[in-house]
């Protein structure tokens, strides 16, 4: 296969599955490889009356936490934090009295920087936790709109309203309450707002002037198309309020061009060096063929269902966004499909279009040999 049948595939399977989906409004999707000369961006769907562009910028959601994790990792270059600090060194008392309470004892106290990014904190997850009685986080970010959430009242709501899992480091469970303390430390370290952290430590060094943190800054550099909304079913709330529960484990919104350079970064080891990334490689088992590092998602192979021709690395987000490096392939996979609930839609997007790339010129073989994540 040719690199302009392999162009037309994945660009067709791309459109067909979002027209065919009433639930997709936009979609975006990048395949890029310096190595194998493919750079295709691509855009479908619409936001408002304006078709979708491929420049456009959208919310990366959980994407966001391989930004908050390397910009620790930065800080840990300098010698500024540890991974095994704890975290009460950082983080106001308030917000920490009782915040880990399991079987009647508080292990606070006990949660290190590390536990807080790979998920092994045994925190509450605010995001999809339930509560044992009242709404959910998710209820009240489409039914009060207009309300607007401090990252320290998301806190102490998930403290008063949720249940811890586990001891620090005794299991994992996926927190984005754990990513919110991480914000919050990151402040006190740098002496500056998490937004304008990532700008100073991330977006400004690389280029990336169409990214920002939603409800809190604006790009760097002005883009002529709006921001795409994201969707819970039919409702749009891209520019909710509420939509402010989101923080250092979601916030960011970006655009592929702009994501592609952090992740190439990343993994050729400019952003940080090669020592600190290995570092991030601090597993804990997400889900059968998924561990979790330091926000870093890796895909590992498990017979039948996970082959070995899907080991990538990167992370993703609850409303079906991705931004993943095949060291194989030396190929990079981004895009969104801005619909909650579709993170493994946006996966099996990815993985369509890794087949096709698999199959130019016969490189089954080769991109299935082992490969370093």
């Amino acid at each position: 296969m040719n690199l302009d049948l392999a162009q037309a595939r994945i660009e067709n399977h791309f459109r067909n599955m979002v027209r065919k989906d009433p639930n997709i409004v936009n979609a975006y999707f990048l395949v890029h490889s310096d190595k194998h000369g493919v750079h295709w961006n691509m855009a479908e769907g619409a936001t408002g009356n304006l078709p979708a562009n491929a420049q456009q910028p959208y919310y990366i959601a959980s994407v966001t936490k391989l930004f908050t994790s390397v910009l620790v990792a930065m800080l840990e270059e300098e010698g500024r934090v540890s991974y095994e600090d704890p975290i009460d060194r950082y983080i106001e008392p308030e917000l920490l009295h009782r915040l880990h309470v399991y079987k009647g004892k508080e292990y606070t106290h006990e949660i290190k920087i590390k536990h807080l990014l790979n998920h092994t904190s045994g925190l509450h997850d605010f995001f999809l936790d339930k509560p044992k009685s009242g709404r959910a986080m998710l209820d009240l970010l489409v039914d009060e709109p207009s309300r607007f959430w401090s990252p320290q009242e998301v806190v102490l709501w998930a403290k008063e309203h949720l249940q811890t899992r586990f001891p620090p480091g005794k299991g994992f469970h996926y927190s984005d309450t754990g990513y919110h303390l991480l914000g919050f430390m990151i402040e006190t370290v740098t002496a500056m707002p998490l937004h304008e952290a990532y700008r100073h430590y991330i977006f400004q060094p690389l280029g990336m002037v169409h990214s920002y943190m939603s409800h809190h800054s604006e790009p760097i550099g002005r883009n002529e198309y709006p921001t795409a909304g994201v969707y819970s079913g039919t409702v749009n709330v891209a520019h909710y309020p509420s939509a402010s529960i989101e923080y250092a484990g979601g916030a960011i919104v970006s655009t592929s061009e702009d994501l592609l350079k952090f992740m190439k970064s990343l993994a050729k080891h400019e952003i940080i060096r090669k020592d600190s990334f290995e570092k991030m490689k601090d597993w804990s088992k997400f889900m059968l063929g998924i561990d979790y590092g330091y926000g870093l998602a890796a895909f590992r192979t498990v017979p039948v269902l996970m082959p070995q021709r899907y080991n990538v690395w990167g992370n993703f987000g609850y409303s079906g966004s991705f931004s993943f490096y095949h060291p194989a392939l030396d190929s990079y996979f981004i895009g969104s499909l801005n619909q909650f609930r579709y993170t493994r839609k946006g996966i099996r997007l990815m993985g369509k279009a890794i087949d096709t790339l698999l199959k130019m010129n016969g490189r089954h073989s080769q991109a299935n040999k082992p490969a370093p994540l």
